[in-house]
């Protein structure tokens, strides 16, 4: 297959060992052959470097073993987008610990082919509980992927994101100008929607298996007791933090949003930033939304405590 078709894949590891080789044989089984994959290493001490440097003499030509700059999950991953070369094809993410379906790769590869703007694509999941056995299909957006979403909500899982070569390079340059972000794939899902470009959302069956361990820095959250600590993380703080590094990152590109978007967040900004009841005015013009009723309420509750 020519070069402008081939998947380049990111994946951050860091002391993975005890999952990383079944989603290498994951990605070495899909049916679309194309691909290249770049691991790059934080620092593990468990072995994680050994299984990935085996998976490489497996597969000659297509595996780099690299360093990462030993500064958390999402350093890793934006200093692999800002390596990127000028002839990248299509990136996909990957995580560590995940189970890739064969088909991942060809249904990205397939809704990307024809889209010559910057597009990010993104998919559905199962979240995995392996010690049960239980499997939860992610939902599918039930509102539109916009601006207004991605400011307090990430609906682009980064195990499932490929970007088309032109969001690639996009993406990449971005990088080049942002320092800490909170996660890169909900910066990335900010990014592109800020410059209104293209989201492409998987509403067919989950690409992958999601595992769910209590390794995960930031998991599915789906059952009672991971929600109601997703909750008291609000009460404490967590969600105010990550919003804030969110909107850190993106005024260090403002510049490659849509005028309008620019606006947006400056509005945002400052409502945050304010007292209760100018708080609140400023956020209804802003007019945020999750993709679910109860989110959306959940975030105006936050919002009215001061905790965004």
């Amino acid at each position: 297959m020519p070069q402008s078709n081939k998947v380049t894949i990111l994946m951050g590891v860091y002391n993975g060992a005890a999952h990383l080789d079944a989603q290498l044989q994951s990605i070495a089984a899909q049916t679309y052959e194309n691909w290249s994959l770049i691991c790059s290493d934080d620092g593990s001490t468990d072995g994680t470097r050994e299984i990935v440097t085996r998976f490489a003499q497996d597969h000659r030509g297509k595996v780099l073993l690299s360093d990462g700059p030993r500064a958390g999950f999402s350093s890793n991953y934006m200093q692999m987008m800002r390596d990127l070369p000028d002839d990248i094809a299509m990136v996909a993410f990957a995580d560590q610990d995940d189970i890739w379906e064969p088909d991942k790769l060809a249904r990205a590869a397939q809704a990307l082919e024809t889209e010559g703007h910057p597009t990010l694509y993104a998919s559905r999941c199962w979240y995995w509980y392996p010690e049960s056995g239980v499997r939860k299909p992610s939902p599918s957006p039930a509102r539109p992927a916009t601006f207004r979403n991605a400011l307090i909500e990430n609906i682009a899982t980064g195990n499932t994101i490929v970007l088309n070569p032109a969001a690639a390079r996009f993406v990449r340059d971005a990088a080049q100008h942002t320092s800490a972000v909170f996660a890169h794939d909900w910066w990335l899902y900010l990014l592109m929607a800020g410059a209104d470009y293209r989201i492409e959302f998987d509403t067919g069956a989950p690409t992958l298996l999601y595992r769910q361990h209590a390794e995960n820095l930031i998991g599915g959250g789906q059952t009672l007791h991971e929600q109601v600590q997703r909750k008291l993380k609000v009460l404490q703080g967590a969600l105010s933090d990550r919003i804030g590094l969110n909107i850190e990152a993106l005024q260090q590109v403002e510049n490659l949003l849509t005028a309008q978007n620019r606006e947006v967040l400056d509005q945002f900004a400052r409502a945050r930033q304010a007292g209760f009841l100018r708080r609140l005015q400023g956020l209804r013009k802003v007019a945020p939304y999750r993709q679910t009723t109860l989110g959306t309420l959940g975030f105006w509750g936050a919002a009215s405590l001061g905790r965004i």
